[in-house]
């Protein structure tokens, strides 16, 4: 067996990657907090049965699993750090009014959630809590786009739906749980022939709206639309209400940035976990979402707080994949470390951010890869920098 080979979808990340990734980090977590929100660190592994509350156990088959030896119990490995963040602010931190947080972090997955996807994200993700008006999922969603902007992310395509409708449908017709999950299944695939199989047995007003559902994408026209073919229920008016509210404060998005604003009434992304408005952003005809998230107002409620909170999330790698580079000068330096003047030259310039790599003594004919373009040298009693 060779032992250097890694499992399946997991990675190592090396130097040139390392380092466009850390940079989107820094630039995405300091635009974070000019913007008031704080940042936590939740751990890596946490008991199952906290690890996984208020997820509707979404996250349960793409958790890894494992005996604590000091307690007995069942511990999980992340999947996702939303769950965790949701419990900082119900049991931790125990504020009342709204609270922004922030984090970013490994999460570590069984299965890779779409296609080319590694099964060790580097999430990041902002959350609000504490508000349940349309204006902090307008906040989230602005914040979300800033973060592709500063990640390099150009000509999003920014989906918008909205969970309630089709629960709302499912409530009145008083769905069985079977059913609901084959009804679901149906409809994150856009499986029209299969829809109208399952709802065969239930009423006319709800076949024909679940029918509809899946055609209900485009832009705000779909809006109006929904209005006419979908039944008069109280939440699926108050859902077209907040997406009509959400159009307009998001129609002065960067132009540029997002060069499409779609809905879709038929798509249910975290179903089980989300409540309200959920969204995703997609990006240079990538086969994956680059950033995604939603309003999930009961997760709170499952940690013994009923917050509402709406934020999103995304994963550095794939931001990384696409951005520029901050250009990095290198300067190499003779080794003498006894020499007072040169180290406080080589202070002075890493002081101002310039990379300085000492020679190490023994690897002449290996300074090419180092990748320095200049070099300090001493010239009339003076350390210098000039071109290699």
């Amino acid at each position: 067996m060779r032992t250097w080979l890694l499992p399946e979808y997991i990675e190592d990340i090396l130097p040139g990657e390392a380092r466009r990734i850390e940079q989107v980090r820094r630039r995405i977590l300091d635009d974070f907090a000019v913007h008031g929100y704080e940042l936590v660190m939740p751990p890596l592994l946490e008991y199952v049965d906290s690890l996984l509350t208020g997820t509707g156990h979404d996250l349960d088959l793409q958790t890894f699993k494992l005996v604590d030896q000091l307690s007995g119990r069942m511990l999980g490995v992340r999947a996702d750090i939303t769950p965790q963040v949701a419990r900082i602010d119900a049991h931790l931190l125990n504020r009342d009014g709204i609270t922004r947080l922030c984090y970013a972090g490994s999460v570590l997955r069984t299965l890779p959630d779409g296609m080319n996807r590694t099964r060790e994200p580097l999430q990041i993700g902002a959350e609000i809590y504490g508000h349940r008006g349309i204006e902090s999922d307008v906040e989230v969603q602005r914040l979300m786009l800033r973060a592709l902007q500063l990640a390099g992310v150009r000509e999003v395509s920014l989906d918008i739906g909205h969970v309630a409708i089709f629960r709302a449908l499912l409530r009145r017709a008083k769905v069985s749980r079977g059913l609901e999950a084959e009804l679901f299944q149906a409809m994150q695939a856009k499986d029209a022939p299969a829809i109208t199989t399952l709802a065969r047995k239930l009423d006319r007003s709800t076949r024909a709206a679940l029918a509809v559902l899946p055609e209900l994408y485009g832009g705000p026209e779909v809006l109006l639309r929904a209005r006419k073919v979908l039944p008069a229920l109280p939440d699926i008016r108050a859902a077209l209400r907040d997406l009509s509210a959400l159009s307009k404060q998001l129609a002065d998005l960067v132009p540029g940035l997002v060069t499409a604003r779609s809905f879709d009434l038929g798509e249910l992304r975290g179903y089980h976990y989300h409540s309200g408005v959920v969204f995703a952003a997609y990006a240079n005809a990538r086969p994956n979402a680059l950033a995604q998230g939603g309003r999930y107002d009961e997760v709170g409620k499952a940690f013994g707080r009923a917050r509402p909170a709406t934020g999103f999330s995304m994963d550095l790698r794939e931001l990384a994949a696409g951005a520029g580079v901050l250009r990095e000068s290198r300067v190499l330096a003779p080794y003498r470390p006894r020499d007072g003047a040169l180290q406080r030259s080589i202070a002075a310039l890493r002081g101002r951010g310039t990379v300085v790599i000492e020679d190490l003594p023994g690897h002449t004919r290996f300074r090419g890869e180092l990748a320095c373009e200049r070099a300090l040298v001493r010239r009339a009693g003076r350390w210098v920098i000039q071109k290699i």
